[in-house]
């Protein structure tokens, strides 16, 4: 409905008045932004054609638009109104105005957008970028925080680390991890830290029957309750180099000058989730150079294929299964021939026959013949070929 309806015709004289319009005198001599759809005395219907202004007390009533285009400026500031209204509310940062030039309402935005006096104020403070609004449907614990945030620390504290240098882990991380390590160990096979990380994670059900072996048994058992280590800070090296020939303690002390290797190289375990689990695994990696001692095998290529295949067959650990599987590809045909007629077949029947190499004390039997020992544990003599 036209201003005609209220009483006044288009060619009519406006009355004067102080304060005849909503609009100061400055307002409509100083272009502006204006919102969308409303008459302000700088818009296009302000022309000489224009409609006069609404008396005082007439409420301001706006236009409906043409043809889909804000009235008003025009410009790109009334249209980004609407959105900006949509982001505030949505809760996405915006940027915010200085302090108002003179002269300037305090009431208009930096774009020369009026604000709605419908923007209503935020129910939460805005967040930083890519942190989402909590949602109004859900439900605040008692410090203000969502089921969301509390499930998450509950989870988190699930995750606690069980034991020095301990990493938790997921399946789906183990499983990258042990295909990962998996690849790079068969690539190098002297990647002790790959092949350390495939025995941790591929071990979830080897471990745990190997703990039980040791359980079960009465040395077994109390290596369990005081976990001794073998390390060169717990060994006396003096003393075991100064014991009789053939002695476990000297072929031991043999075994690493000759090969140059040393029981501190052994990395801990970082990602079995069970802290008796972890000591089981610690416990095998340091026996290892027993087993060579006890085996007769040095560290070369061949040797580290046969004693994979006895530990394969009294561990079960997949990582020894993969390892004796596939170490012989960087093997001569030679000594693939060795392997696989005399070697192979000893170390297997060695390790199903002979009992469980875990549950020897060997800080409590380094004086000790190695001979003595084989034939307690029931392994065979080795065969008498240059490996």
């Amino acid at each position: 409905m036209g201003w005609v309806g209220m009483g006044w015709s288009r060619g009519s004289r406006r009355p004067r008045s102080p304060r005849s319009s909503r609009v100061s005198t400055a307002s409509r001599t100083r272009p502006h932004a204006t919102p969308a759809g409303l008459y302000t005395a700088n818009s296009p219907a302000s022309s000489a054609t224009a409609m006069a202004a609404p008396p005082r007390s007439a409420p301001l009533r706006p236009a409906p638009p043409r043809s889909g285009r804000f009235r008003g400026s025009g410009g790109a500031g009334a249209g980004m109104r609407p959105l900006l209204l949509r982001a505030a509310r949505a809760g996405v940062p915006l940027l915010r105005g200085g302090p108002a030039a003179p002269g300037r309402s305090s009431r208009h935005s930096p774009w020369g957008v009026r604000a709605s006096p419908s923007a209503r104020p935020l129910p939460y403070p805005l967040l930083p970028a890519g942190r989402a609004r909590p949602s109004h449907s859900e439900p605040r614990g008692r410090d203000g925080r969502g089921e969301e945030e509390e499930e998450e620390e509950e989870e988190m504290e699930g995750w606690q680390q069980l034991y020095p240098g301990h990493i938790p882990t997921s399946p789906l991380q183990k499983a990258l991890l042990a295909a990962g390590s998996a690849v790079m160990a068969l690539y190098d096979p002297y990647r002790h830290d790959m092949v350390a990380v495939l025995g941790e994670t591929t071990g979830c059900l080897a471990l745990p029957n190997l703990r039980d072996k040791m359980k079960n048994h009465p040395e077994g058992y109390r290596i369990l309750q005081e976990r001794p280590r073998i390390r060169l800070s717990t060994l006396d090296m003096a003393r075991l180099q100064g014991l009789p020939a053939g002695s476990l303690g000297r072929e031991y002390v043999r075994f690493l000058e000759d090969n140059k290797v040393s029981p501190d190289t052994r990395m801990p375990p970082k990602f079995v989730d069970d802290e008796e689990l972890a000591y089981v695994i610690m416990r095998y990696r340091e026996v290892h150079d027993l087993m060579h001692t006890l085996l007769g095998m040095p560290t070369n290529m061949l040797g580290e294929v046969v004693v994979k295949w006895f530990e394969a067959v009294q561990t079960g650990l997949p990582m020894c299964v993969l390892g004796a599987a596939f170490g012989p590809v960087r093997l001569s045909t030679r000594k693939l021939q060795v392997l696989a007629t005399e070697l192979v077949p000893w170390a297997i029947r060695s390790g199903l026959n002979a009992s469980c190499v875990l549950n020897v004390y060997y800080e409590q039997r380094w004086e000790q013949p190695v001979e003595s020992l084989r034939e307690e544990l029931g392994i065979f003599p080795p065969p008498a070929v240059r490996v």
